[in-house]
């Protein structure tokens, strides 16, 4: 049967030399980076070394960059501290922000009793800045957390606007990146965002491992106890062979990054045609299909098929080999809507099935093909 993997904003495939890469530190590198001796020190210069050249990509010192299990326990470390550690009493959020961030900050709510306020979305979902500056008024202790591309729609915020609009409103700003780093060049010091999450398996490099930017002078402070590894930020002993596939996986996207942007928004154009030819009648949800205003690696498409048939269509494009999502990969086996959707889609196109196809440079037209070929008959029936 053939395979399409179009779930790229769930999981990447691994790059050949990332595992390579892997393989050849967990058998030689296996030292205890805490040890003292030759062997930890050995390990504990890998580590260094895999912080400093992750840190340039960003324009930022080693020392702003904590590595984490990934995106979620980044988003937690600093929404959590900031309210325990810093005094934020009102955060400023949207409702289409990836659960990592909406889960944490309800339980902060409950919590401490903070107030949380959720800013104002335009009818394509896009953040509406008029009410985001109304909000940011506020006399309180403020953290603003919005994500720069959405994970299941693909709108990309103005990171840089959001940032300094922050800025000169004495707000803290942290955005959950995941769905951009190693996809979207970010330098740091032009984009005054006091924190960022990032997650190695979105740019293809190995799972369960991840990082924080936590700007100098935060005054951050640890969620996780212990030892004093990531300079107290999070205890554990460190994963050497995951951080160094993490950096593998970062050089080699940013290396290629012109060459594999270029053909992966090719392959996003090309979709969308393809599923406006299939029928008048397809529509695309939030801003997917605008190419300015959304990111080239997802798009999110509402089919004009009856709520009956729609309820098969995830269950044969999966038996048909082709990987896809309904939503978010977190939300998978649950029966309730994507909370994005719910939010931006009317009554009438919330029964019919939405799907997001995700893309990197592994895919091809010809998987464009067999999709549409497979979309086909459910759209002309």
């Amino acid at each position: 049967m053939k395979q399409v993997y179009f779930d790229n904003a769930a999981t990447t495939p691994m790059r050949d030399a990332v595992i390579d890469r892997m393989t050849e530190v967990m058998r030689s590198q296996f030292g205890n980076a805490s040890s003292t001796h030759s062997m930890g020190r050995s390990a504990k210069s890998l580590l260094e070394s895999s912080r400093k050249t992750i840190a340039s990509f960003f324009n930022v010192s080693a020392s702003e960059i904590v590595f984490t299990s990934g995106g979620t326990e980044a988003d937690n470390l600093v929404l959590q501290s900031a309210v325990r550690d810093l005094g934020v009493t009102e955060i400023i959020t949207s409702k289409l922000e990836h659960h990592a961030v909406l889960h944490t900050v309800e339980h902060l709510q409950k919590k401490f009793d903070i107030t949380v306020s959720y800013v104002s979305l335009l009818e394509n979902g896009m953040v509406d800045l008029i009410d985001l500056e109304h909000l940011l008024q506020s006399p309180n202790k403020k953290l603003v957390s919005l994500m720069h591309i959405n994970n299941e729609i693909g709108n990309k915020l103005d990171l840089k606007k959001i940032a300094e609009l922050c800025k000169s409103n004495h707000t803290l700003f942290h955005s959950d990146t995941v769905q951009s780093v190693g996809h979207y060049e970010l330098d740091l010091q032009a984009i005054p965002v006091d924190f960022i999450a990032a997650s190695a398996h979105k740019f293809h490099g190995p799972k369960g491992i991840g990082f924080a930017f936590i700007r100098k002078g935060s005054g951050i402070k640890a969620s996780i106890f212990g030892g004093e590894q990531e300079r107290g930020f999070r205890a554990g002993t460190e994963s050497i062979h995951n951080v160094v596939g993490m950096e593998e996986a970062l050089k080699l996207s940013y290396a290629n990054l012109k060459k594999e942007h270029a053909q992966v928004l090719e392959l996003k154009t090309y979709f969308i045609d393809q599923l406006k030819n299939l029928s008048p009648k397809m529509s695309f949800n939030g801003n997917c299909d605008n190419l300015e205003e959304s990111t080239y690696t997802l798009i999110n498409v509402c089919l004009p098929i009856v709520p009956e048939k729609g309820g098969m269509l995830h269950f044969q494009l999966d038996l048909k080999g082709i990987a896809c999502s309904k939503g978010s990969a977190c939300q998978s086996g649950s029966n309730q809507n994507s909370h994005v959707l719910s939010e931006i889609l009317n009554a009438e196109n919330l029964l019919k099935p939405s799907v997001r196809f995700s893309f990197s440079s592994f895919n091809t037209e010809a998987e464009v093909d067999y999709v549409i070929e497979t979309l086909k008959e459910f759209v002309e029936n």
